[in-house]
């Protein structure tokens, strides 16, 4: 009788583990949750006078967020454009100053055709002609002259304004980018900068990332990496916080074509002599998959 029992606490205990063990979810790799990560700099130096973000909060690619103090460019700029206008003030008007010699020309012209009418009825002498015509080749040549020294002095100046125009384009690109426009759309998740701090170029203003896709970088041994190809669609599992699994699918976007030891934040001190395969899974986020968390997959 007091074998039966024994027995019989055998098998209920049997069937409680088997019953535990039947719901327990397998997995074929585990990692954690990241996400594509972008620091945002600043491209000017200056006093940064209104900087519009906070850490969690969504923001809008091409969003205005603030602006760095650009007074100075905009004095240098002013400068530039009242030095075009005195550059271009000084170019020649050729009209004007070759009027007098086409005026020249033209009574010469007028007398060309007097004389040599004179000249057919014999009532002038043949060299009045010839010195009317040399008198029109001289004129003919000073406006030439005239009109090529006006041209190059016209020349000179125009580069001189082209030169202050591209430094004008320089000042306006430089202005651009005093304005403080969020480049792509996603979560802010570190503000390292505030207003009314001193900004320069190249200093790191916020992190940002689209969290709406999310990334999970799991690792599988080298036997598991036959059974896996890239847009290959898996299960992911997360805990729910109820001692179960929150199920959903995801898609593989990357294998590491090498192998590398495996990482030590996941695995057991034994474990991280074994070389494993590292691949990304993407995941459509309803906001509750956090960077950091930790999540497995089924192939």
């Amino acid at each position: 009788m007091k074998n039966t029992k024994i027995i019989a606490i055998f098998a209920l205990f049997a069937i409680v583990f088997s019953a535990c063990t039947g719901d327990k979810i397998s997995f074929d790799a585990s990692g954690s949750f990241e996400a594509e990560e972008t620091i945002i700099s600043s491209e000017s130096a200056g006093v940064i006078k209104e900087f519009k973000i906070e850490e969690g909060q969504t923001l809008k690619a091409g969003q205005n967020i603030g602006y760095i103090d650009s007074v100075q460019l905009y004095l240098r700029k002013q400068q530039l454009l009242a030095q075009i206008n005195a550059v271009v003030s000084k170019k020649p008007d050729v009209s004007v100053q070759i009027a007098a010699l086409q005026s020249e020309l033209k009574t010469a012209e007028r007398e060309k055709i007097r004389i040599s009418n004179l000249v057919k009825t014999n009532s002038v002498p043949t060299k009045q002609l010839d010195d009317v015509e040399a008198q029109i080749e001289v004129l003919n040549r000073q406006i030439a002259a005239q009109k090529s020294a006006l041209n190059i002095s016209t020349e000179g100046i125009s580069k001189d304004a082209i030169s202050l125009q591209v430094q004008i384009e320089q000042l306006n690109d430089q202005l651009s980018k005093c304005k403080l426009i969020n480049p792509t759309a996603g979560t802010v998740l570190a503000k390292y900068a505030e207003t009314n701090e001193m900004s320069t170029v190249g200093k790191p203003l916020y992190k940002i990332a689209d969290l709406s896709n999310i990334i999970l970088r799991v690792y599988i041994t080298g036997d598991q990496l036959p059974k896996v190809k890239l847009n290959q669609n898996v299960k992911v599992l997360t805990d729910d916080g109820n001692g179960g699994f929150k199920e959903t699918s995801g898609t593989i976007s990357w294998i590491n074509d090498k192998a590398e030891f495996t990482p030590k934040t996941i695995q057991t001190k034994n474990e991280r002599a074994n070389m494993v395969y590292a691949i990304k899974v993407n995941v459509k986020n309803d906001g509750s998959y956090k960077i950091g968390m930790y999540g497995e997959i089924r192939f």
